[in-house]
């Protein structure tokens, strides 16, 4: 072993110990959690029984705690033979290893003792214990002094949110948010999500809701729908009352408002901009979602618009090919806590995830209307079943009626290369980029499978094809202008 065990010796861990936990962690946890959570982990010492770790912040430290230290301590004793623990620690410059260890560590034990302790929902909900990853609030509101909040979703957690590359910002930024809000330290103020419809925004602000009530049942938290916002101002005009309306927010913790850009009427707007600069000017917690960036909202006013820009500002993108078979397998892995003889196929998850290519709404209701179908037949899901079940939720132009040969003559007639090009050997980035544009379009609107346009597009490999949809769909899920291109060559094709 590299790291020194004997009592009394150089407790420091060798690299090479160290590189090799890392190692094993990436390959059970996947890249993107190992990057968005173990990247800046250090071995620091390792004294024959406790392995020393430290990372640079605090919400790291608390999130690894939370949620990874079975994984961390289990790969940790494939390397170090002895190790009872690992305790975690946040790294600070100038301050020895030692006794920074000493003042900010807190051993897995612990951790995991305190996860245990049963936690109230106040507001939210009747009390409950704290929740593992199979365990659920209970449904409800958000109340301040008598002032409802609209509805939360009891399924709209951070447990049940799916993380991959086009949501890891939001997801983090509301995580840090969740859990700083209290805090001498909060993170981002206002935080502001915005996202096209069903990629998860409404889910990361009810999960805020969730988690901060579970940490604090006291906490004053309202989360509002512009819409519902917009109803109780009115309803406080009519009764000719206003000054109510505004008492109402003056002892949050946070506010939370949902759909900004349905905030409309000029005194509606005008109150939520006095609402919103008040919290902010003291200090109070403020996350907003919407479906468009605030500097594409016209009916907010500069200064509205550069406060909301002030904290974080982060987008989810659209889900790649990955992500949505993680939701896939997330939704059906709720639907088997519940009833395990239910299962879908792969073969019918990868028609799923290939062709529902909008939001997870699309996805869940696919699965949700398979397991009704699976109910009434008992028998699997075939592949025609679930085409034939979901037909109407596929985006797009009938996919039979457009033809491999249209797409090869709209791609080659947009880009300038011929259809020869494409169909040839040549590996040219002029040529390649087109190609794998073609061969994305074409899954997404012909009904052919992978080694099928693969033999249409000049006898190549399903592999080959399967590689252009997954760069493609990655690299859509982060570039605005990829998605308007594509979006115009489907209606070129298509007409």
């Amino acid at each position: 072993m590299e790291a020194a065990e004997a009592k009394g010796g150089d407790s420091r861990v060798a690299d090479g110990a160290g590189a090799k936990v890392r190692a094993m962690l990436r390959s059970q946890l996947g890249e993107d959690i190992y990057a968005s959570w173990f990247k800046a982990l250090e071995f620091d010492e390792f004294d024959g029984k406790t392995v020393r770790v430290s990372v640079p912040v605090v919400f790291l430290r608390k999130w690894i705690q939370s949620h990874y230290m079975d994984e961390l301590l289990t790969c940790c004793r494939a390397e170090f033979k002895s190790a009872e623990e690992v305790v975690v620690s946040v790294r600070q410059p100038g301050a020895g290893v030692a006794r920074q260890m000493a003042r900010d560590a807190e051993p897995a034990t612990k951790s995991r003792e305190a996860a245990a302790e049963p936690r109230a929902l106040g507001a939210l909900g009747a009390a409950e214990p704290a929740r593992s990853p199979v365990m659920r609030p209970i449904a409800g509101r958000t109340s301040i002094g008598g002032f409802e909040g609209s509805p939360l979703d009891p399924h709209h957690t951070f447990e049940n949110f799916v993380v991959g590359t086009s949501n890891r910002m939001a997801h983090a930024g509301a995580v840090q948010v969740a859990e700083t809000v209290l805090t001498d330290s909060p993170a981002f103020n206002p935080l502001y999500l915005y996202s096209s419809v069903g990629l998860g925004k409404t889910h990361l602000l009810q999960a805020i809701a969730w988690e901060v009530k579970r940490r604090a049942e006291n906490a004053q938290v309202l989360y509002l729908t512009a819409e519902r916002f917009r109803y109780q101002f009115v309803e406080a005009l009519r009764a000719q009352d206003p000054l109510s309306f505004k008492e109402k927010f003056r002892g949050i913790n946070m506010l939370l408002i949902d759909d900004l850009e349905f905030m409309q009427g000029e005194k509606t707007e005008q109150e939520f901009d006095h609402i919103i600069n008040a919290l902010l000017d003291g200090g109070r917690q403020v996350v907003v979602a919407s479906a468009r960036h605030p500097a594409q909202i016209e009916r907010l006013n500069e200064r509205m618009r550069s406060r909301l820009q002030r904290g974080l500002v982060a987008e989810i993108g659209g889900f790649d090919h990955e992500l949505r078979h993680r939701v896939l397998d997330q939704r059906l892995a709720e639907k088997r806590a519940a009833d395990p003889s239910f299962d879908l196929s792969r073969e019918v998850v990868e028609i799923l995830a290939s062709r529902l290519t909008e939001s997870g709404r699309e996805l869940e209701g696919a699965v949700n209307r398979l397991y009704l179908t699976w109910q009434h037949m008992r028998a699997p899901v075939t592949p025609d079943i679930a085409e034939t079940v979901v037909r109407d939720l596929f985006q797009g132009v009938e996919p039979r009626r457009i033809k491999i040969e249209d797409i090869l003559r709209i791609v080659s007639r947009h880009f300038g290369v011929s259809k020869g090009d494409l169909l040839s050997q040549r590996r040219h980035r002029s040529v390649v980029w087109p190609r794998q544009i073609g061969m994305y379009l074409a899954k997404q609107l012909t009904h052919r499978s992978l080694p099928e346009i693969g033999r249409r597009f000049g006898n190549r490999d399903h592999t080959t094809v399967l590689h252009a949809i997954r760069k493609i769909e990655n690299v859509i899920a982060g570039d605005a202008n990829l998605r308007d291109e594509i979006d115009e060559l489907k209606k070129l094709i298509s007409h």
